[in-house]
């Protein structure tokens, strides 16, 4: 696999990078320690631009190349999640109740080995716009970011962006053109009915059996309102209600995780949740409020970005280890709002066996940083290279 020579030169550095990044795990805005060791790193490897602050925690880095060009966004997510990490590693967590079980750990080290390559070498023209990020796992820190201006503020044309995968073999990368993770959205439905005595039901209006009416109709919108070749998913999660055998609550609740591809189906999906709901409250004679978070959108990518893409990474991998027409999956990722804002793609990088993300057991491989590094490396030279 060639892994770009300078950078292997200093894999070492970046695996002492990840395991300490490791140790430090942030949630969502608030990342001082994190964001404090990238920018300590950028300044050592000698960034012409540091921007802190962005989107309260997030950083971007203006490297320079040779000459006048466009600029060529690349994205790390740093944020960690709310786990008590269970891997026994000797860099644990040491931070109670948070670790990095998603890899966001190897993410931004991946990219920190591409700034110093890049610092280094200056083999592109233009320049680049290293984007590190928070609150990808919770807070859409991608569309802050983008609603704060980065795209413009710092010209950028394009972006590129990384996710490490679990069981997919080490080094293969996948990705496709068009719709590669799906949208997510939320439904939490509070249902009010008359509590009372079990022995007494028809003194009471029972929300529990309004609920239980809800879950089973809104189980049929997938069979009955989508589109058979429409992917979707609707998984309710969360059920509250009831106290005690024999009494009747007052109130009851459910929750739901709505995911699809496409924005006409996204809009259909919240339309027939709310006419069960309300259709089903009018039956049974009880009240109920829905809350819906419209979430993240799908995660799509651009066709010729996402074909380049792919073509650097045969570079990085070879032929046999890039999957160009690979399946999408019904995770979602705030990536996606950069590429609403720009042409540009996402990628999965497979770093061979191990428990999955978000897995207390969990653990970035770090002999996949390299690999990862010099991708945006080479990702960088490619698309705007010398001459």
């Amino acid at each position: 696999m060639p892994v770009l020579n300078r950078i292997a030169a200093f894999a070492p550095e970046m695996k002492e990078w990840r395991q300490h990044l490791h140790r430090i795990p942030e949630l969502s805005f608030d990342l001082p320690k994190t964001s404090a060791f990238v920018a300590e790193r950028l300044r050592e490897f000698g960034v012409d631009e540091i921007h802190e602050g962005i989107a309260k925690s997030g950083i971007v880095a203006i490297i320079e190349g040779q000459g006048e060009g466009p600029v060529i966004g690349l994205r790390a997510d740093m944020d960690a999640l709310p786990i008590e990490e269970l891997t026994g590693a000797d860099y644990t967590s040491g931070h109670a109740g948070k670790m990095h079980a998603c890899g966001h750990d190897g993410h931004t080290t991946m990219l920190l080995g591409a700034a110093k390559y890049l610092c280094e070498t200056r083999r592109f023209r233009g320049k680049v716009a290293l984007l590190f990020q928070p609150a990808e796992e919770d807070g859409g820190g991608g569309d802050v970011m983008v609603r704060e201006g980065v795209m413009d503020r710092f010209g950028i044309a394009q972006v590129y962006g990384i996710h490490n995968a679990p069981n997919i073999p080490f080094g293969h990368f996948q990705t496709t053109q068009g719709a590669l993770m799906a949208s997510v959205d939320t439904a939490v439905v509070h249902i009010t009915g008359k509590g009372g005595h079990g022995a007494t039901p028809h003194e009471c209006v029972d929300p529990v059996v309004a609920l239980v009416g809800m879950v089973g109709a809104i189980q049929t919108i997938l069979s009955r309102n989508v589109y058979a070749l429409d992917e979707a998913v609707i998984s309710v999660t969360m059920i509250q209600a009831g106290t005690a055998s024999n009494i009747i609550p007052e109130e009851a609740m459910f929750a739901a995780t709505i995911r699809c591809f496409k924005p006409e189906v996204r809009e259909m999906l919240k339309k027939r949740i709310y006419e069960i709901v309300e259709g089903h409250a009018a039956a049974y004679g009880v009240s109920a409020r829905i809350d819906y978070d419209w979430g993240y959108p799908a995660t799509i990518n651009h066709p010729g970005e996402a074909a380049f893409a792919a073509d650097v990474a045969r570079e990085i991998s070879g032929d046999a280890a890039v999957e160009a027409d690979g399946p999408r999956e019904m995770g979602s990722e705030d990536f996606s709002y950069m590429l609403e804002a720009r042409p540009g793609a996402y990628l999965f990088l497979g770093q061979g066996p191990g428990a999955g993300l978000h897995h207390p057991a969990y653990d970035f491989n770090d002999e996949l940083a390299p690999v990862g590094a010099s991708f945006f490396a080479r990702l960088v030279e490619r698309a705007q290279p010398l001459g």
